[in-house]
């Protein structure tokens, strides 16, 4: 069987890494952990390790709601902890009276350091505190290179993870139907547009899945996606619910507050 044909052509590399992983855990007998991984390759890689391999998965972000995570793929024997996924978590200092710090900005400091966004975990925002997850291995790096969020001086201090912020579960979820999983369907359905409107925005290079700019309208959808659409927000695909009688897609979306 092909295991390609059941993901997108620009999925392939990354298939290929992970059954490198589970090749390099069954000749070598210990665990392989990876960058952290967002939703869909996180479903990617439970598909392709299956649920009856000699080689098992766990995945930690640093808190339990994690998006982003790494991902432990150990033989059977391995008994996991927390620790083995050597994530730090970072409490970030910086003059929160006079300056406001959002999301893309902090994502968009972090990424100037030179580290691969495999590096990073989840970004939390709570009132004037703000923390991130990092690799382990990256820390030092970090503390010793992250000096500015803008033109903001900041410090960063590192937290135990039990320390982490609070933050509520940023999505409303939403059963809706679509006629298909074409990108263009899915918008229209989620944000209440016409198909003509979503070509458009497609089109002109306003929508970007899990992370990457999709020009085709044509483009299929599949559970675990993060799709943002430039002026409306960012929604994920959290489930597929199988089709109606009418051949409908029944699909569960988490719409961004």
């Amino acid at each position: 069987m092909n295991i390609y044909q059941h993901f997108r052509p620009e999925e392939r590399e990354y298939i290929d890494k992970v059954l490198q992983w589970k090749q390099d855990v069954e000749r070598q007998f210990a665990p392989k952990l990876t960058n952290f991984l967002d939703p869909r390759e996180q479903t990617i890689l439970k598909i392709i390790i299956g649920e009856h391999s000699d080689v098992h998965y766990d995945f930690f972000g640093g808190i339990d709601n994690a998006e982003r995570k790494r991902a432990l793929l150990f033989p059977d024997y391995w008994t996991v902890a927390n620790e083995d996924f050597y994530i730090n978590l970072f409490g970030i200092d910086y003059p929160s009276k006079f300056v406001t710090l959002e999301h893309p900005q902090i994502l968009g400091a972090l990424m100037s350091l030179g580290l691969k966004r495999g590096k990073f975990g989840d970004i939390l925002i709570k009132n004037d505190q703000i923390q991130f997850f990092a690799a382990k291995e990256v820390s030092d790096y970090i503390k010793t290179n992250l000096e500015a969020i803008g033109k903001a001086r900041v410090t960063v201090k590192e937290l135990p993870l039990e320390n982490a912020i609070t933050v509520q579960d940023l999505w409303d979820h939403v059963d809706l139907t679509v006629s298909s999983l074409r990108l263009d369907t899915v918008i229209s359905g989620v944000y209440h547009l016409s198909r003509q409107k979503s070509q458009v925005l497609i089109e002109r290079g306003l929508v970007k899945v899990n992370w990457t700019v999709i020009e085709t309208p044509s483009f299929l959808c599949d559970a675990g996606d993060v799709i943002s659409v430039r002026g409306h927000g960012r929604i994920k695909i959290v489930e597929l619910s199988g089709k109606t009688k009418k051949e409908k897609w029944r699909i569960n979306i988490g719409r961004q507050k």
